[in-house]
Order: structure tokens, then C-alpha cells, then sequence
């Protein structure tokens, strides 16, 4: 982050149950910067039998920046008619990233297993699509995955893949679970870093793959402040996304929980 005033986001699986329009409108009125959006937007509006912009005239419609666009896990060992159609799908959400201002477009990990060198290779093809069509990848390590589960792990992978338009995304939660803290960083390269997501994690056990339990900022176990100075001194300056799916929230009117948040975050920064 720079000395500017950090750009937020809200991911759209924070108010997963609240139709597009409202939440994206919901995330404006409280006053964030920008939305994140997800592949499951568009498949949703799909099997509704919406137009097939919809998504995008939605979030227009709602003057929001995008932060970010996901794509569908699963490329990195999938094999033949499925791989195909994951890379269709990668592209076509590089594709809609663009024609919605955004810069960058992320993936988690695979869940399972499978070969490093194998991984990077995808990175790399997966990489020559987002340079393509102008974006980066963000890949995220997920702490409930079977191997790519820490920083580190995934840091191998990519420095194999040695691709200029791919990197980290740092999630404060997925840091938090897999063990880490903000001094995991210490040893990684500010350009490295596209792409950051955070919210807190509870206090006390926490159930192995246990993931719909993310809080905001201050009413977990995250050292925020440090977290965020720690990507600060890494010199980025992108978006800061809050990604935070939680029943308890979803029951909740998405106005409240939007404003909720946005204080909370605004309170560790």
C-alpha cells in the first residue's frame, strides 16, 4: 500500500445470499471503494436465464469499481476435456475482467495433489491467457487444501513457473490457518504480491475445512495492524478485498453487514 488511503473492496461471497443488484448496490451505500467479483455471479445469472451481461450491467449499473474477477479452480492437474473446459472458463473470465475495468483475476489452488513442475507448467499456460487479454492472476493459497496450503508452497510453485503475469494473492485468513503470520512476508518481493484478501478468524478451534465462519476485522485472532503493515511495506497498492462468507451474516440485512464491516476494517487500518 502506498501512503494514499488503502482502496477497499467487498468480495460478493460476503453477502452470498443477497441477489447481485442489492448486494453490489449495499457495498456502494456503505461506502467501499470497489466490488469483487466471482465465476459463480455469472453461472447464477445463467441458470436464471439472464441476459448474458447481466452481471456486468448490474455492477454498472452500480457506478462500483471491480477489484477483481475469480476464475474456477481446478486447472493446475486437470487433464483432458475437463482442463479444456477450465481454460475456456479462465479465459472468458479474463475476458470479462477487462471489459469491466479490472486489472486482476484470481484462482485458489487445487485442493488435492499432484507434481510442482506439473502445477507450474499450468501457471504458465494459464499466465499466456491473462497476458492475452491484459490482467493478472492472483493464486491463492487455501490452508484447507491437501498440499498447496501455505505461503511457501505455493511460492515454489510460482517461482517454477517464473511467469510475469502471475503471483501471490496474501488472504489474512488463509494466512492465519495455515499457521503464518505477517512476518511470512519478510522474505517475499513486493511485486510478488497482486492481489490481497482478509477477514478474521475466529478465536478458540477451529473445525479442519471449516471455512463459512470468517469474521470482521478485530472480532478474531488476525493480528490485523501488523498484517496490514506488512503489505504496506511491501509497496503494494492494490485493492484489499473483504472476503468474509458467514451464515450468521447472510441472515443479516447486507446494508448492515456491509457498514459493519467497513468500519471494523477501517478501524485497523
Amino acid at each position: 500500500m502506498s501512503s494514499a488511503a488503502p482502496r477497499l473492496a467487498l468480495h460478493t461471497w460476503t453477502l452470498d445470499t443477497t441477489p447481485l443488484p442489492e448486494a453490489v448496490a449495499a457495498a456502494r451505500a456503505a461506502g467501499w471503494d470497489a466490488v469483487e467479483l466471482r465465476r459463480l455471479d455469472w453461472n447464477r445469472a445463467r441458470e436464471a436465464g439472464r441476459a448474458a451481461t447481466w452481471v456486468e450491467d448490474a455492477v454498472r449499473a452500480s457506478r462500483l469499481p471491480v477489484a477483481c474477477v475469480g476464475v474456477e479452480f481446478g486447472w493446475m492437474w486437470a487433464d483432458g476435456a475437463e482442463r479444456t473446459r477450465l481454460l475456456g472458463v479462465f479465459d472468458e473470465q479474463c475476458a470479462r475482467a477487462k471489459a469491466l475495468g479490472a486489472e486482476t483475476v484470481m484462482s485458489p489452488v487445487d485442493k488435492g495433489r499432484g507434481d510442482v513442475a506439473r502445477a507450474a507448467a499450468s501457471v504458465r499456460e494459464v499466465g499466456d491467457i491473462a497476458a492475452r487479454h491484459g490482467v493478472r492472476l492472483a493464486v491463492e493459497f487455501n490452508s484447507q487444501c491437501e498440499q498447496l496450503n501455505t505461503l511457501e508452497r505455493l511460492r515454489e510453485v510460482l517461482a517454477k513457473a517464473a511467469h510475469p503475469r502471475c503471483g501471490l494473492l496474501f488472504d489474512a485468513y488463509h494466512m492465519q490457518r495455515s499457521g503464518g503470520s505477517p512476518r511470512s512476508l519478510d522474505d517475499v518481493r513486493g511485486d510478488e504480491i497482486v492481489y490481497v484478501q482478509f477477514s478474521d478468524v475466529p478465536r478458540g478451534e477451529v473445525k479442519p475445512g471449516e471455512v463459512l465462519n470468517r469474521l470482521p476485522p478485530g472480532q478474531g485472532c488476525v493480528p490485523f495492524k501488523e498484517f496490514f503493515a506488512a503489505v504496506r511495506a511491501k509497496g503494494y497498492a492494490g485493492f484489499l478485498s473483504y472476503e468474509a462468507p458467514n451464515p450468521a451474516a447472510w441472515s443479516r440485512p447486507p446494508g448492515e453487514v456491509a457498514r459493519e464491516a467497513l468500519a471494523a476494517t477501517r478501524a485497523v487500518l
